[in-house]
C-alpha cells in the first residue's frame, strides 16, 4: 500500500512538472531515510558547501558529552506525512538509542520535528527549549547549517544562542552557570517547603503526592500521546482494511473504537478543567487523575492489538516463505489425524460416551479445519502469482489459525486419555479414604455419625466395583466420591468440633467461676467492713453477683454454656460493685462535716480517729448516740452467710444516693519516543 502512495504521488509530481509553464524545479516528497556512516543526510542539498563543516561539529559535540546529533533534510514529509510519526519512524528503522537524538527538517514543508528515546537524558522542557529557542529561528532564517551545529551543542550541554546565526561555543559556560543557579533555587525552595510542611504536620511519615500543576503536566502530556496514538493508529487501520479487508481487520476497528471512547471521555474531563466555572483542587486533583487513567487506557486497548497488527504486516512482507511454512505446518497436522482417531477408538470402547463426550468429534474436526487451510493457502498461492501480497498475507494468517485448530483438537484426545486415567486412580484412592472415615466416623459413639457411616459404607462399595468395568466414567464416580467423602468428612468434624467445644466450654467454666468466686468475696468483704458509707447501688449490684454465682456453680454439670455466661455476669458485676463502694468510701470522709472533732473526748477508750472507723463500719452507732448498748433497731444483722441486715431506718446519717457520669497500530507505548517541533 505505501509502494502505490509513492508511485502516485511521483506521477502526480510528474504531471505537475509537465503541465506547469512557470515551473523551474520539482519538490519530491520523501519517505524515512536511512543514515550511513555520516550523521547526516541532506537529500536537498540544503547545506552546500557546509556539510562537512556540519559533521565535524555534530561529531565533536558527540565526543564530548555522549550524546549523538542525527540530521536529515528533505523536501516533504511523506508516508507518513507527520512530522512527529516521520521522525519517529526514521528514528526506530536507524535503531537510535536513549543516547541519539534526530532532527528531521522538511526544507520546503517549513517543518521540523527534534526526536529523542522515551528514556533520553534530556527532558521534555529541556527538547522543548532546544527545539523553540536554539533550532527555529535558524530555521525560520534558512541557517540549515547553523540549527544543525546549535542543536547538537544545545544537546550535549554546551548552550547555543537563540538567534540566527553561527553557534558561540563561549555561551555554553555561561547556560551551564545559569541553569545550574536556577536547579539550586529550585531544590533550596523545595527542600524549604517539604521542612515547613512537616514542622506543620508533625514529625509522622509524610506522603508527598504530586501538586497539581505536575498533574496537569502528566495529564497534558498523556492525553497528547493517547490523541496521537489512535490517529496514527485510524490511519494505519485505513491502510490495512484497503490492502487486507474488513473481516481481516475487525479486530482492530473494534480496539480503536474503544480507544476513541476513552479518550473522548478523557477530553470531556480536560472541558471541565478548562471551562469557565471555577474548580476546587480535590476536583481538579480527580480529574486530572482521570485523564492519566482514562489515556493509558486507550493506550493499552491499541497496545493489546500492535502485535497482531505488525503479524500481519510480517506475513505481507514475506508472503512466499510464510506461505511454504504453513504448508509444512498443515501437512505435519494432517499427520496426526489418524493416530488420535485410533486413540480415541479405543477410548470409546473403555469408558462411557458421557467420559469423551468432549472430544467425541475431535477427528472430524480436525479434518474439516485443515481441508480449510488447504483451501485458503491455495488462494495465498494464487494471490501471490498474482503479485497481490497484502491479500495473500490474509489467506495465509487464516490457514495457520486453521492448523493450529486442527493440532489442538487431535492434542485434546490425547489430554483427555491422560485425564481419565488418572481419575481412575484418583477414585481408587479416594475409596480407600471413604473406608478409613468409616471407621473413624464408628468409633465418635455418636448416633448419627455410625448411621451416616453404615450409608457412605454402602456407597464406597458400589463405587469400588464400578472403577475396573468397561463403560465406566470416572468424572462422574469422582463426583460422586467427592460429594460422599464431604458429607462424612463434615459429620466427623462436627462431631469433633462439639467434643472440642464442649472441653473448651468446661475449662472456661472452670476458670470463670473460680474468677467469680474470688471477686465476688473480695467484694463482700469490702462491703461488709465499710458498710457504713456504701450506698444501696453497689449492695444492689453485689447482691446479683451472688445470685448468678450460685446459679452458675448449679447449672456447671448440666448446662455448661449457660453457667459459663451467669460465671461471667457475676464477675463484671461484682467488679461493678466493688468500684461503687470504693466510690462511696472515697466520699465518705468529707459528707462527716469532722466526725473526729464532733463526737469529742474518747469512747470506750479509743481516740476520735478509732470512732470515725467505727462509723465507717458501721458500728457502735447506738453507743454514741444513746450511750448504751445497739438496740435491736440499729444496724443490725450484718452480711454473715449472706447479705442480710440493712441499716434501720432510725440509725446513723441514712442512705448515700450516687450517680454516674457518662507508531504503528498500537498505543504510544508501542512508539516510545519524545520530542518537540513544529513549522518554521
Amino acid at each position: 500500500m505505501h509502494a502505490v502512495r509513492k508511485w502516485s504521488a511521483a506521477l502526480a509530481i510528474i504531471a505537475g512538472a509537465v503541465i506547469g509553464t512557470g515551473a523551474t524545479t520539482v519538490a519530491w516528497a520523501e519517505d524515512p531515510v536511512a543514515f550511513g556512516s555520516s550523521p547526516v543526510v541532506d537529500l536537498v542539498g540544503a547545506l552546500g558547501g557546509d556539510t562537512d563543516e556540519v559533521v565535524a561539529a555534530l561529531d565533536a559535540a558527540a565526543d564530548r558529552s555522549g550524546r549523538q546529533l542525527f540530521v536529515a533534510y528533505v523536501d516533504e514529509f511523506t508516508n507518513p506525512s507527520s512530522a512527529v510519526e516521520w521522525a519517529d519512524e526514521t528514528a526506530v528503522s536507524n535503531n537510535l538509542g536513549s543516547a541519539d537524538y534526530l532532527l528531521a527538517v522538511a526544507v520546503d514543508g517549513r517543518a521540523y520535528f527534534l526526536s529523542a528515546a522515551s528514556d533520553a537524558a534530556l527532558s521534555d522542557d529541556e527538547l522543548d527549549r532546544i527545539s523553540v529557542d536554539v533550532i527555529e529561528p535558524r530555521l525560520r532564517a534558512e541557517d540549515w547549517a547553523g540549527a544543525a551545529i546549535a542543536g547538537a551543542e544545545a544537546i550535549a550541554g554546551g548552550g547555543a544562542d537563540s538567534g540566527s546565526g553561527d553557534s558561540g561555543g563561549g555561551w555554553g559556560f555561561v547556560w551551564f552557570i545559569v541553569i545550574a543557579a536556577v536547579v539550586v533555587g529550585i531544590i533550596a525552595i523545595v527542600l524549604a517547603r517539604r521542612k515547613k510542611k512537616r514542622t506543620a504536620v508533625g514529625a509522622g511519615p509524610q506522603v508527598q503526592l504530586p501538586s497539581i500543576d505536575e498533574l496537569r503536566r502528566q495529564a497534558g502530556s498523556a492525553l497528547v500521546q493517547a490523541d496521537d496514538a489512535v490517529k496514527t493508529s485510524e490511519e494505519e487501520l485505513g491502510f490495512a482494511v484497503a490492502s487486507y479487508g474488513e473481516s481481516a481487520t475487525e479486530s482492530f476497528r473494534a480496539a480503536l473504537v474503544d480507544a476513541k471512547a476513552k479518550l473522548a471521555e478523557a477530553f470531556t474531563l480536560q472541558q471541565q478543567l478548562d471551562d469557565a466555572t471555577p474548580d476546587t483542587d480535590e476536583q481538579r486533583r480527580e480529574w486530572y487523575g482521570g485523564i492519566i487513567r482514562l489515556s493509558g487506557e486507550a493506550d493499552a486497548l491499541l497496545d493489546e492489538q500492535a502485535e497482531q497488527f505488525d503479524e500481519l504486516r510480517a506475513l505481507e512482507r514475506d508472503a512466499p516463505a510464510e506461505l511454504a511454512r504453513v504448508q509444512a505446518a498443515a501437512s505435519a497436522a494432517e499427520a496426526t489425524i489418524a493416530p488420535a482417531a485410533q486413540r480415541l477408538a479405543a477410548l470409546s470402547a473403555q469408558y462411557a460416551a458421557s467420559a469423551i463426550a468432549p472430544v467425541a468429534d475431535n477427528t472430524a474436526q480436525a479434518q474439516s479445519r485443515i481441508g480449510f487451510a488447504r483451501e485458503a493457502l491455495a488462494g495465498a498461492s494464487a494471490e501471490i502469482a498474482a503479485g497481490d501480497a497484502a491479500q495473500a498475507a490474509v489467506g495465509i494468517r487464516a490457514a495457520e489459525e486453521a492448523v493450529d485448530q486442527a493440532e489442538l483438537l487431535t492434542a485434546a484426545i490425547e489430554r483427555l486419555a491422560a485425564d481419565l486415567e488418572a481419575a481412575d486412580k484418583s477414585v481408587a484412592a479416594g475409596v480407600d479414604d471413604l473406608d478409613r472415615d468409616v471407621a473413624t466416623a464408628r468409633g465418635l459413639a455418636d448416633p448419627a455419625a455410625t448411621t451416616l457411616a453404615d450409608q457412605v459404607a454402602s456407597e464406597a462399595s458400589s463405587i469400588r466395583a464400578a472403577i475396573g468395568a468397561a463403560g465406566r466414567d470416572p468424572i462422574a464416580l469422582q463426583a460422586r466420591l467427592v460429594q460422599v467423602d464431604e458429607q462424612i468428612d463434615a459429620t466427623i468434624q462436627s462431631v469433633r468440633d462439639a467434643a472440642e467445644q464442649a472441653a473448651r466450654t468446661q475449662a472456661q467454666l472452670s476458670r470463670a467461676l473460680v474468677t467469680a468466686r474470688s471477686q465476688v468475696q473480695a467484694t463482700e468483704d469490702y462491703l461488709v467492713a465499710r458498710r457504713g458509707a456504701i450506698g444501696a447501688e453497689a449492695r444492689t449490684r453485689l447482691a446479683e453477683a451472688g445470685r448468678l454465682l450460685v446459679e452458675a456453680q448449679g447449672a456447671a454439670a448440666s448446662d455448661p454454656p449457660s453457667a459459663l455466661a451467669s460465671a461471667q455476669r457475676a464477675e463484671r458485676l461484682a467488679a461493678e460493685a466493688m468500684a461503687l463502694a470504693q466510690r462511696d468510701v472515697g466520699g465518705f470522709d468529707g459528707g462527716m462535716g469532722g466526725m473526729g472533732g464532733g463526737f469529742g473526748g474518747n469512747v470506750g477508750g479509743g481516740s476520735g480517729g478509732d470512732l470515725f472507723g467505727a462509723v465507717l463500719g458501721g458500728i457502735l452507732i447506738n453507743s454514741v448516740l444513746g450511750g448504751g448498748g445497739r438496740s435491736s433497731g440499729g444496724f443490725g444483722g450484718g452480711f454473715g452467710g449472706g447479705f442480710g441486715g440493712g441499716r434501720s431506718s432510725g440509725g446513723f446519717g441514712g442512705g448515700r444516693s450516687s450517680g454516674r457520669s457518662a507508531g504503528s497500530f498500537g498505543g504510544s507505548a508501542t512508539r516510545s519516543r519524545r520530542g518537540s517541533g513544529g513549522r518554521f
